[in-house]
């Protein structure tokens, strides 16, 4: 498929129309934009209003995902394998990532919402809200055409290669964040997983799928097709994922999925050295569950730097090819058992390292 190259914002100003219409989309754009919390919320109700807008609901389980991992810098067992500065810039880079994708992607979705509300094309608008004129022309095609998977690969794509130009190459989060032993560490163990809570038929399952090279631009985006594949793919987990997170809000805490396991009060004495907890991914007779806090409980909003200006497609033009490589979701996609196995290897450190220092 060939899709002709968007052109760029010109200098001319905007009618009073598409002035206004901008002005408005950045304001709720920044409403919205305030935490986790609240972007999370966000996709889902754009995804209620709009279910042929497939990204929104992937966007909206992946951002539940980065909320439990910025309270997992906070719970029960990664504060004591990270120091303090470890924990705020984990917490620091899932922040900034969060924030940017919505920056860049929501004010997408709402162009496209204004447009379906006038009848009307409006992203020759999208270049004057910082996007990039890749999103044009898959946009413009979406339009014609409603092809719902070319939009999400195409939003996938554009995210990642926003994300790489904003923060993957930032020496502050190179030298913090992407380049540090734990950083390592979790991609040597297949610590970080992707979990899609769904109702299966007798109880709450997890879908997802192991991260691996997550510095890599092309492994994120071939991540990021796998997990539409899951999620889209011809079985019913869209609609059993959907259901599940229309009935749990989401907080930040493990609890919204695995309450038997997690709670959001911290019930473990301090000063102790830490006990294993799990067996078999059961509690141990007579012990607390793990602490879980939700995302306010322990981190404050933050205020954001704008975004540079640039268009990260000006120099990736060969992008459409990776547009139509077909990305197959793997087929074990149950990862209730391998979580298990990533909290049991967690727990174990844990415990190894309260034995060492005491």
């Amino acid at each position: 498929m060939h899709l002709k190259k968007a052109r760029t914002a010109t200098s001319a100003p905007l009618k009073d129309q598409d002035r206004r219409t901008v002005e408005q989309i950045r304001q709720e754009t920044l409403t919205h934009n305030r935490d986790n919390i609240d972007r999370t919320r966000a996709y889902l109700s754009f995804y209620q209003k709009h279910p042929q807008i497939h990204w929104a609901l992937l966007a909206h389980l992946v951002s539940r995902n980065a909320g439990w991992n910025m309270t997992d810098l906070q719970g029960e067992l990664l504060p004591r394998l990270l120091r303090t500065k470890e924990q705020h810039d984990y917490f620091s880079f899932l922040e900034r990532g969060n924030w940017l994708i919505f920056h860049d992607a929501y004010p997408q979705l709402l162009l496209y919402e204004e447009s379906v509300r006038r009848q009307t094309n409006l992203f020759y608008l999208l270049p004057h809200l910082g996007v990039s004129t890749f999103m044009q022309a898959i946009w413009n095609h979406f339009w014609k055409t409603d092809d719902k998977q070319l939009l999400a690969i195409g939003l996938i794509i554009n995210e990642q290669n926003y994300l790489e130009d904003q923060i993957m190459q930032d020496s502050a989060y190179q030298n913090s964040v992407v380049r540090t032993i734990p950083f390592a560490l979790q991609e040597l163990l297949k610590l970080n997983l992707i979990l899609f809570p769904h109702k299966g038929a007798d109880s709450l399952q997890l879908a997802g799928e192991r991260v691996f090279h997550f510095a890599s631009l092309p492994e994120r985006i071939s991540l990021g097709k796998r997990l539409y594949s899951l999620l889209f793919g011809g079985t019913n987990r869209q609609e059993a994922s959907y259901a599940w997170a229309l009935q749990q809000p989401h907080t930040g805490s493990r609890k919204d999925y695995w309450p038997h396991l997690f709670h959001d009060v911290n019930d473990t004495a301090p000063g102790k050295s830490y006990q294993v907890k799990l067996m078999n991914c059961q509690l141990r007779s007579g012990v607390k569950r793990l602490f879980s806090p939700t995302l306010r409980q322990v981190w404050k909003p933050i205020h954001h730097e704008p975004p540079k200006e640039l268009d990260w497609y000006n120099n990736k033009s060969d992008v459409w090819r990776v547009l139509n490589q077909a990305e197959e979701a793997a087929n074990a996609a149950e990862m209730s058992e391998a979580y298990c196995q990533a909290l049991s290897k967690i727990e174990w450190a844990v415990a190894a390292r309260t034995r060492i220092l005491g």
